[in-house]
């Protein structure tokens, strides 16, 4: 297959996202696909388009010329009104699929994949609504709490409307304050008494103007991906140090991330069924990925869905996926399989 593999962007998740792309592409190139690797703001300004998918290719280059551009995201931002870069859409018109690794605001967000399904680009992972919806955080817990998913108990507010007294929003120390649309968890804090309270209010607000507070949920941490409606093995995360926060997420050797998780089966059998009944909620169609939160007494909390999780071959789906037998590569191409699937179903309507 001729496919583009998209990473890079304008988000805070940019350097994650190269990583997740290179990963991508390399794998997909091992099994002997005809992948090119593309920053989707950067673009690419030189490439043949009698040859744009070549046999022979090198993912590194290909990596590194889009580091190069790391310094001058804003400069460019500045310079040009188009979010794509360069010949990317000819690019990605001219391909079989493409394969999202974007992460992060204006990737995971559903604004490229609606704009993708108006000129007739085949993607993989959810649909435009679906990716909007995961993105809002506020919005997730809405879905979610209408549809019997448990959540956290907590609320949203905007900048204008800022409310420093936690008694009027119900909620008591700890909480967690985080960013409305982030990702990696960038702009989410802890805080345990009111001066931390309102320091993580300044600092979340700093990144984007609505917020969610939430209470915190003292417990173990797990992630379930879901990949075409069914829930993959649970896996449970912990940090040596602090919470699952940007550093313990993508810093060697600061998370013991075990699968599958030892929990009791029932546990295990009653996470996987929220997994897939919060996938439902979102009307998440391909592939996902939930996070939760469980007390000692098994109480679980749906914490949120990501979209275009981190695809490396440490990330928590493929540790999933080797549970299941499967490589990083051949989940790669399992991905590409499920995101086809409602294209063919398309074409038979």
């Amino acid at each position: 297959m001729n496919i583009v593999v998209l990473a890079g962007g304008t988000s805070t998740e940019r350097a994650i996202s190269i990583v997740s792309g290179t990963e991508i592409c390399r794998a997909l190139r091992s099994k002997g696909e005809r992948a090119v690797l593309v920053d989707i703001f950067c673009g690419i300004e030189d490439y043949d388009p009698y040859d744009a998918f070549p046999e022979e290719y090198d993912v590194e280059a290909a990596a590194a010329y889009m580091k190069g551009f790391d310094s001058r995201i804003s400069e460019i931002r500045r310079e040009r009104r188009s979010f794509f870069g360069p010949n990317v859409l000819e690019l990605c018109a001219m391909s079989d699929i493409v394969f999202l690794g974007l992460h992060g605001a204006n990737g995971e967000d559903g604004r490229v994949q609606a704009a993708f399904d108006l000129m007739g680009i085949r993607y993989t992972g959810t649909g435009y609504l679906s990716s909007a919806m995961a993105m809002d955080k506020n919005i997730t817990k809405q879905m979610f709490a209408m549809n019997h998913v448990p959540v956290p108990k907590g609320c949203s507010m905007v900048q204008e409307r800022r409310e420093n007294d936690l008694i009027r929003l119900g909620l008591e120390f700890p909480v967690v304050v985080k960013t409305c649309c982030g990702g990696s968890s960038v702009g989410v804090y802890i805080a345990h008494d009111q001066e931390e309270y309102e320091k993580a209010l300044d600092a979340a607000f700093e990144y984007e103007g609505r917020v969610v507070v939430e209470e915190y949920i003292d417990g173990r941490e797990f992630s379930v991906a879901v990949v075409d409606g069914k829930a993959y093995p649970v896996i449970e995360i912990q940090p040596l140090s602090g919470f699952y926060d940007y550093v313990n997420k993508y810093k060697p050797g600061s998370t013991i991330e075990t699968c599958p998780a030892k929990i009791p089966q029932e546990l295990t059998k009653k996470m996987q069924q929220i997994a897939e009944a919060g996938a439902r909620a979102l009307q998440m169609e391909a592939y996902c990925r939930l996070d939760f939160m469980m007390k000692d007494n098994g109480d679980m909390f749906c914490l949120e869905a990501n979209t275009l999780p981190g695809m490396t071959p440490t990330s928590l789906i493929p540790q999933e996926a080797a549970v299941l037998g499967m490589s990083f590569a051949d989940l790669c191409e399992e991905l590409i399989r499920v995101s086809m699937r409602r294209y063919d179903e398309e074409s038979d309507d």
